[in-house]
């Protein structure tokens, strides 16, 4: 238990960081899946849109420290990977 009062406003401080930073994953996968449905759809075109729009989420993500770089590029690269293999 914290016994100091910076301890506790660290606490205090925590919860609320782990709530917005999970938003921001959730909100990176919501537009992950976007991509990916459009995949499995066939939808080269709607693919290729989700794509740009998913691409700036993951940056914004590796900016606010809740990705690391290499993931982010490791998940853009596949995702492409797929979307330009589409016929």
């Amino acid at each position: 238990m914290a016994n100091t009062p910076q301890a506790k406003k660290r606490i205090r401080r925590n919860t609320r960081r782990a709530e917005v930073n999970g938003a921001r994953v959730s909100r990176i996968r919501t537009f992950i899946k976007a991509v990916e449905s459009a995949l499995l759809a066939g939808d080269k075109g709607a693919a290729s849109e989700a794509l740009k729009l998913a691409q700036p989420e993951l940056q914004r993500g590796v900016a606010r420290g809740v990705l690391h770089k290499n993931t982010a590029s490791r998940k853009f690269s596949r995702l492409t990977k797929r979307v330009s293999s589409l016929a």
